[in-house]
């Protein structure tokens, strides 16, 4: 059985775009089918289009599809990939989360394997409180999380995060942090197949 897997993703400025990209990759190499979606933007275009930055990657990612409540439905498994703002998620995340109240209440967010990832400007910028308190919300969901753990040795390379992928925003992908996504990515599809 082929795990169904969503990668959803807020990026504003192409790091969590790029972790979500480098997870699709493993993913599909791992044998799951993969829908990649992007949580919608929700600050006014007038404040996208004044950061350059934010409006290239606005620009760069404009051919994703955004996320909805059937990618959620379909998938056995999902992948969610974020900022960190003042130590939380971002909020356009949070925004496509608050919309899934149907989905949740009919059960269909239940007993699927979820896994998190984040970034901040910096190493100690809050990206472990944004995974837990998003893990708080997979387990209102009856979600089983499937964080990488100390699992493989790629995750003391990259900065020891027991409860998922944290980048810092600015330095680049190395072939470590490309593991570390792609570990924690086939973590998650073994574990989904297993609940399956």
């Amino acid at each position: 059985m082929s795990i169904k897997l969503a990668i959803v993703y807020y990026s504003t400025y192409g790091t969590n775009h790029q972790m979500a990209l480098i997870a699709a990759e493993a993913a599909e190499a791992a044998g799951a089918e993969v829908r990649l979606r992007k949580a919608a933007e929700t600050a006014p275009a007038e404040v996208v289009a004044g950061v350059d930055a934010w409006q290239a990657q606005a620009e760069a990612s404009a051919d994703v599809p955004e996320a909805s409540a059937q990618d959620m439905e379909w998938a056995d498994a999902y992948l969610i990939s974020a900022p960190t703002r003042f130590g939380i998620m971002a909020s356009q995340m949070r925004a496509f989360i608050d919309t899934l109240g149907g989905v949740w209440s009919a059960g269909a967010l239940a007993n699927k394997a979820i896994s998190a990832m984040t970034s901040a400007q910096n190493a100690h910028g809050g990206q472990e409180t944004t995974l837990l308190s998003f893990y708080a919300t997979a387990m209102h969901w009856g979600a089983v999380i499937v964080a990488p753990g100390y699992t493989d040795e790629v995750i003391f390379k990259t900065g020891g995060n027991p409860y998922g992928y944290s980048h810092t925003q600015g330095t680049g992908f190395t072939a470590e942090a490309r593991d570390a996504i792609g570990h924690q990515t086939r973590r998650l599809i073994e574990t989904a197949g297993k609940l399956a």
